[in-house]
């Protein structure tokens, strides 16, 4: 394979394997189109080493198949072979992660395959944590924490567990938890980022309300909020639209962004001027979907 692309006996033997698997039409809906059609471009994505492209070739079937025991035996090998933790998160666990999402998300396996996948992958993740190499503490402070709805909080686990090897200290909220008392944390703690993780239109209303009341409350002014996940990948600058500072698609994105942002400056208030009303508009993918 050149330049990350896939090669046509590398996506031949793809099919074959995720045949053999049986997960060919898997939990697949009625009138659904087969899984496989969603892996090649995964593949190409996150595939930039054949090796890449191989773990995925093996991980992906096991995954979907349910095969618990299979999916450690393939974390065990890729660890043996030499390959880093951090790659492991980067190349395989991630982009199963998203795959399994947008398989979901199209129709093209059932709910039940989904959570058995993400939760394997998630059993994956949690036993690949103990392997990461640890950095020296770096003084910065990241709190993570999900927006509302979120059905699973594998990919905001994956960047606190990366955050955390970094040398940062994490406060990993997960989900469910109301604004207000994120508002508490970010107002005793005072993180450097909050980092919001999402993957459904229906948590970005509250991923802006959380947003403006922080800012309307001034608790932390220096620190910048940095959203990832699915939803905002999907809608271009909708991260801009919910008044947020940063933007990262995956976790090492995420950590990169976060390593290298300032500061927030944070706003001049004068004492009795009147508030700036903002024009609210509905996000785009909100939007579209309520079309």
């Amino acid at each position: 394979m050149a330049g990350g692309g896939v090669t046509g006996g590398s996506l031949a033997s793809e099919r074959t394997t995720l045949s053999q698997a049986g997960c060919v039409g898997l939990g697949k809906r009625k009138g659904a189109e087969s899984p496989q059609r969603g892996f090649p471009a995964l593949v190409r994505r996150y595939g930039g080493a054949v090796m890449s492209e191989r773990l995925l070739d093996r991980f992906v079937p096991e995954l979907l198949a349910g095969r618990r025991q299979g999916c450690r035996d393939i974390l065990q090998r890729a660890l043996e072979g030499g390959m880093e933790p951090v790659h492991v998160y980067k190349q395989m666990i991630w982009p199963a992660m998203e795959l399994v999402e947008r398989m979901y998300r199209e129709d093209r396996i059932n709910l039940a395959t989904e959570h058995i996948a993400t939760r394997i992958n998630r059993c994956i993740a949690d036993q690949l944590q103990a392997h990461l190499p640890r950095r020296e503490p770096n003084g910065k402070k990241i709190l993570i924490t999900c927006a509302d709805g979120e059905p699973e909080e594998l990919g905001a686990q994956m960047c606190a567990d990366l955050f955390e090897a970094d040398g940062w200290e994490v406060l990993f909220v997960g989900g469910g938890v109301p604004a207000d008392e994120i508002l508490a944390l970010v107002g005793n703690h005072r993180p450097d980022i909050l980092m919001i993780f999402g993957t459904q239109p229906a948590g970005v209303p509250g991923v802006r309300r959380l947003i403006d009341m922080i800012r309307e409350v001034n608790a932390n002014p220096t620190m910048n909020i940095l959203l990832s996940g699915g939803v905002f990948n999907r809608a271009e600058g909708l991260w801009k639209e919910v008044n947020a500072d940063l933007f990262a698609p995956t976790a090492a994105e995420a950590l990169a962004v976060a390593t290298k942002a300032e500061p927030r400056k944070p706003e001049v208030r004068i004492p009795g001027a009147p508030k700036k009303r903002r024009r609210r508009r509905r996000p785009p993918l909100l939007a579209m979907a309520d079309a």
